[in-house]
């Protein structure tokens, strides 16, 4: 009862098809060949035309079935795998028609009743097909499209509005933490809050957080954090700030890196940033005692910060924070519970997820040394840590900073009182425990993701994109004379122009001109997306793009 179509050309599907009939559930192409001795490059044309015709006829959550012979596909999944030079790309020649590779599993044509494989070299004699993998593809989310962004935020008694940095278009107001989440990174924080409620009477104060805050945070390098202009016409008035003091919190202290306009009584221009932290506003109701004694309060909520490219580092991340006040003497016990109570608590969560056998390790702070992560060294710059929190999982048991712990015996300005605080990143726990390797996976727009977590359950997570193509590419620049290079900008920069397409960039020369003194410095970046197509040919405008930011924004100057 089927329609056979005879004479089908790959490349141009939509020409053999009437208008209601371009929506088909599954296209198989197996053993796609130009015929006789045709060399790898005639097969990727082949391939690529293919995929692009399969824009036009494919339904929407439809799938592209290609079968390959062993090697030809150059991804892991072929044993022994091919040099990339010598395979037919096929990811990411999917990838330039807006495919991903979502399965990839053996070919067996025994299970196809009356099917046999013909036509090697033209002729009607069977091939090879030992070890052949079939490819499944998947239509991958639209790039996304960065219009800038207005937010409203209170400050003060006032209510301001402000120009979200392009960087964090996407990951703004996302309302992971919101009770109708089923985000792992709201599961996970109902988790830890219920547990600990075992262990101590709990508040949680999350709602109405400021995302906005005022001055310079004490301590914290200045390219770390995401300045902030108000809109046009949005400029606060100082009065009513003074008068919103006591329900926000702003900064107006300033380090031993104070400018010297500042010291010397000059006027300090009005500064506005995302918050970096929650533990301002922890501060804040310690120092109007707006809390009770052996009360656990519990702070939750994205914070941001300008970081180096990692697929550990975060410029956002849902931070929670847990603050008490215990009587003196007792702090090291109120400590050890805490971390008692988290590692029950995770424990109890991964009984959910095989394969996941996560260990917490309480660590003193002087002695992970330099192993510390982007969030452990930030951490260290808001105020002096005691303790690391540090979970383990199955096969890298050594454990990743998820969390620090504080004592401040004088905050409180009290003899009988001290204050302890530990700080969560909940997103690098959800990562830990859901085995997801790339922290760019929590944000993805894709459905698919939060698919695999229904109704907040944890599960080990699997990608839905499999073997994405990575683009490496070189650029070299002298740097302005007398200037160090802000590595940081650089990052922050290249996040901004690939829509978080960068996945590493490495310093691969340094070189200094003799005579002149001149710097020069050449960057490997590399581009690759964990969750959407990505083709050479936008990883390239990508990377002509970066380019004459660098220059414009950075004031460097390419060679």
């Amino acid at each position: 009862g089927a329609e056979v179509v005879f004479s089908v050309d790959c490349t141009k599907l939509k020409e053999h098809f009437l208008p209601g009939e371009r929506e088909f559930d599954r296209i198989y192409f197996n053993f796609p060949h130009c015929g006789r001795k045709a060399g790898v490059v005639k097969n990727r044309q082949l391939l690529a035309g293919f995929f692009h015709g399969c824009t036009e006829v494919l339904a929407q959550e439809g799938e592209i079935h290609v079968a390959l012979c062993n090697g030809q596909g150059g991804t892991p999944a072929d044993q022994p795998r091919r040099e990339w030079h010598n395979s037919w790309q096929i990811v990411a020649l999917a990838a330039g028609a807006g495919f991903i590779l979502s399965d990839v599993h053996p070919f067996k044509a025994e299970t196809v009743d009356g099917y046999k494989c013909t036509g090697y070299r033209s002729q009607d004699k069977s091939f090879c097909v030992e070890g052949a993998l079939n490819h499944i593809f998947t239509r991958s989310t639209a790039p996304l499209c960065f219009t800038p962004v207005s937010c409203k935020a209170q400050l003060g008694s006032q209510n301001v509005s402000f120009q979200v940095p392009q960087v964090l278009v996407d990951k703004i107001n996302r309302g992971f933490l919101e009770a109708n989440s089923s985000h792992p990174v709201r599961t996970i924080k109902e988790k830890l809050s219920a547990g600990l409620s075992q262990a101590f009477p709990l508040q949680n104060i999350s709602s109405c957080l400021p995302l906005l805050h005022q001055g310079h945070p004490h301590g914290v390098c200045h390219s770390n954090i995401f300045w902030i202009t108000l809109s046009p016409g949005e400029a606060p008035n100082t009065e009513k700030i003074s008068q919103g003091l006591t329900n926000t919190v702003l900064f107006s202290h300033f380090g031993q890196d104070t400018d010297k306009s500042v010291q010397e009584g000059c006027p300090i221009p009005e500064q506005f940033y995302l918050r970096p932290s929650l533990l301002p506003h922890a501060q804040a109701i310690i120092k109007r005692r707006a809390f009770s004694p052996g009360t656990l309060q519990v702070l939750s909520g994205p914070v941001f910060r300008k970081c180096r490219i990692a697929p550990h580092s975060m410029p956002v991340f849902h931070e929670m924070l847990v603050v008490l006040a215990v009587g003196r003497g007792t702090e090291n016990s109120c400590i050890q519970m805490l971390v008692d109570n988290i590692q029950t608590t995770m424990s109890s969560l991964h009984q959910g997820i095989p394969g996941v056998k996560p260990s917490i390790s309480l660590q003193e702070a002087t002695s992970l040394g330099t192993e510390l992560n982007d969030f452990a060294a930030f951490e260290g710059q808001l105020g002096e840590i005691q303790h690391f929190l540090c979970v383990g999982t199955d096969p890298e048991p050594s454990g990743s900073c998820v969390g620090v712990i504080r004592t401040a015996p004088d905050e409180l300005k009290s003899r009988e009182l001290v204050v302890v605080s530990a700080s969560l990143n909940l997103d690098l726990l959800a990562m830990l425990l859901c085995g997801i390797s790339d922290w760019r996976m929590l944000w993805t727009s894709d459905s698919r993701f939060l698919r695999q977590f229904p109704e907040g359950q944890l599960r080990l997570f699997k990608s839905f994109s499999l073997y994405p193509p990575s683009y490496v590419h070189d650029v070299s620049f002298w740097v302005p004379d007398g200037e160090e290079f802000d590595e940081v900008a650089f990052h922050t920069l290249a996040r901004r122009v690939s829509a978080e397409m960068v996945v590493s960039i490495q310093l691969r020369d340094s070189f200094q001109q003799p005579g002149t003194g001149r710097r020069s410095l050449c960057y490997r970046v590399t581009f690759q997306s964990c969750d959407r197509a990505l083709g050479c040919r936008e990883a390239a405008e990508m990377q002509l793009h970066l380019r004459e930011e660098m220059q414009q924004h950075l004031g460097v100057s390419l060679r």
